[in-house]
């Protein structure tokens, strides 16, 4: 019978135990910290999970996504592996069986978010447990330089309170050398061995094409790359329409972003990896630790976010070490529109102070008061009061919790969503006996298609605009149709909460740290440059910009990104004109020769040759003759 090892090794398939998966895994068994660097799809959880199997107790893994965790949990429970994830469909009783699990039941693993882990309820269960390693997935998070800073993750710290002398693995698969000096401090990992493999993916074609019609380009590269693909574009919106549009043409497409509830996109995401719907239209919320190896093509419909951020999502095609193709749509205007988009989202100092000033003045917050309070927040509300863009103002609330001047739960991503329970004819027959619903009905299913099929995000501003009523009065007769079972609401607003961290003190809060809020912008507009320097530099290679661009050297031309392929067929364009010429020489000096003939006394492949007389028979410049040679006209 195989044991658990065996089993994983399997599993993981041609990453098990490879270099430097051997290295790190003999350093984590002999006690040492580690900082891990390897490519997406690389092997990196096999570097802390062959370590828990070979020891008694229980590794505890920071991740920062549900569905990461969740599809971890899934794979170990396939080769009866136990590991439990901590998410927030688990009730509190259900929590406390969880660590009765881990402390009595050979659970091996503990999968949990950095805001779960503020908990103090959690915090005191961890502290009874036998933990002998510490895994901080997508470390990069914990850094202000990284691409998906999470305030959160700089509270993991508090595990090597608990446990000063279990080994911490910190695992990422994007990180400049400034982002792994903050991983390193951030830890407070002891002496780390670090493990860095190159980023170099030889399957992975990088492209870029600028193309007016973009639809009719995911069209051919759809019609030419069989398989699994991912479409990413920039807005929550795009990612319903663009799916839409390919449902319609005929492609199997679902969509998927960080509004949708979590049941949806469970789903979603599973009918992709059994290929129900091969292709998905997502935002980035859709991908982070996504372990499908079959992934042909990854589509950037709008520019990525940063260089970083590409370098992770283009990364999710090709795992099997097949050829796969990344390929970044570009417009006229994309990147003009990129650069005014953040010059837009960007809160300075001043937006900054009066966002702060507002949120005091709105929960009645007296000056020099500290509140241990929690409010329930609902940004398009606080966003109708003080006439603010609730784009710009949600950045600024993200800024005043990296600056742990507010707590912000992470529902305030989520947004509210509808799905009709039952029939056209039975909604109907329901909105003809209940008048007072039945304008709300017919302007739901006039705004949002396919909501019988699927639940949609809906814009409760919007809706209670058109209705001419109050968000309250409008989430009221949701919650109504919702207790009829007429459709399923899901109310995100009701959910998200805001605590501050701080006393008041207006202008001086932001004052003292308004140095590291403009650096932090500026680091924002100096991500932005570099990504619009990689895609506009067509006369390097791709592969060799990226890899530059985390401190690798000593890089050899990929070979099949667009640069590269550009780049041959000019040579193999100059070749041929030359080769031609001398065709046309030799033909001038003697009037026929067969193909043999010429190919003997021109050095070049007898391939090029044929392709050049091909070319200049379709010119005219050539005629063959009865004996079968070739002459000038």
């Amino acid at each position: 019978m195989e044991t658990p090892i065996e089993m994983l090794k399997k599993h993981w398939g041609h990453n098990a135990f490879r270099h430097p998966q051997e290295e790190i895994i003999s350093s984590i068994l002999n006690g040492d910290d580690a900082l891990v660097l390897l490519p997406t799809g690389g092997g990196k959880s096999i570097c802390f999970q062959i370590p828990t199997l070979v020891n008694d107790g229980v590794c505890i893994v920071v991740s920062p996504l549900i569905a990461l965790m969740n599809d971890q949990v899934k794979n170990l429970s396939t080769i009866n592996i136990k590991a439990i994830a901590l998410t927030s469909k688990l009730t509190q009783d259900e929590v406390i069986v969880a660590f009765d699990n881990l402390q009595f039941g050979n659970y091996k693993f503990l999968y949990l978010s950095p805001e779960k882990l503020q908990s103090e309820l959690i915090q005191q269960k961890i502290k009874q447990l036998n933990v002998q390693l510490i895994a901080i997935d997508e470390a990069h998070c914990i850094s202000e330089w990284g691409h998906d800073f999470r305030p959160s993750y700089l509270n993991i710290s508090i595990l090597r309170e608990f446990f000063p002398q279990v080994p911490m693995i910190a695992l990422t698969a994007s990180a400049t050398e400034k982002v792994a000096k903050d991983i390193v401090g951030n830890l407070g990992l002891s002496s780390p061995k670090i493990f860095k493999k190159s980023f170099l993916r030889k399957n992975l074609s990088y492209q870029v094409f600028e193309v007016e019609d973009k639809l009719y380009k995911v069209e051919q590269i759809l019609k030419k790359v069989n398989g699994s693909k991912i479409i990413y574009t920039n807005s929550r919106k795009s990612t319903i329409e663009i799916s839409a549009q390919l449902n319609y043409l005929g492609y199997k497409t679902n969509f998927y972003h960080g509004g949708m509830n979590y049941d949806t996109k469970l789903q979603h995401y599973e009918d992709w990896l059994s290929e129900k719907t091969p292709i998905i239209v997502a935002t980035n919320a859709f991908g982070m630790g996504i372990d499908k190896p079959d992934v042909r093509a990854i589509i950037h419909y709008n520019l990525p976010q940063s260089v970083e951020n590409y370098l992770q999502e283009a990364g999710r095609g090709g795992r099997d070490g097949k050829k796969s193709y990344s390929v970044i749509l570009k417009n006229k205007t994309d990147i003009s529109n990129t650069q005014t988009r953040l010059k837009k989202t960007l809160p300075t100092i001043e937006f900054i102070k009066q966002t702060y000033f507002n949120l005091n003045q709105f929960f009645q917050i007296a000056y020099g008061e500290i509140s241990e309070k929690k409010y329930g927040f609902n940004l398009s509300e606080f966003c109708e009061i003080y006439k603010t863009p609730a784009v710009i103002t949600f950045n600024a609330l993200k800024i005043l919790e990296q600056e742990s001047i507010l707590m912000i739960d992470d529902n305030i991503h989520r947004k509210s969503s509808v799905q009709f329970k039952i029939s056209n004819q039975a909604v109907f027959d329901y909105y003809e006996s209940n008048q007072s619903k039945s304008t709300l009905i017919k302007l739901l299913l006039r705004t949002y298609g396919g909501i019988f099929e699927s639940s949609k995000t809906i814009n409760i501003p919007y809706l209670s605009k058109s209705l001419n009523i109050s968000d309250s009065f409008l989430t009221s007769l949701l919650k109504q149709l919702h207790q009829d079972e007429i459709i399923q609401f899901y109310n995100a607003n009701n959910n998200t909460q805001i605590q501050f961290l701080v006393q008041r003190e207006d202008d001086r809060t932001i004052n003292v740290r308004s140095k590291s809020i403009t650096q932090r912008n500026n680091q924002k507009v100096a991500k932005m440059e570099a990504l619009i320097h990689f895609i506009k530099n067509d006369s390097v290679c791709r592969s060799k910009q990226l890899l530059t661009y985390f401190g690798e050297q000593n890089i050899s031309d990929c070979g099949i990104c667009d640069v590269c392929i550009s780049n041959k067929n000019q040579k193999r364009t100059t070749n041929n004109e030359e080769v031609s010429k001398e065709i046309l020489m030799l033909l001038e000096r003697k009037k026929s020769f067969s193909s043999k003939e010429i190919s003997s006394q021109i050095e070049a492949s007898e391939k090029t040759i044929l392709f050049c007389i091909e070319i200049l028979l379709e010119k005219n410049i050539l005629s063959v003759t009865s004996h079968n040679k070739y002459t000038l006209r």
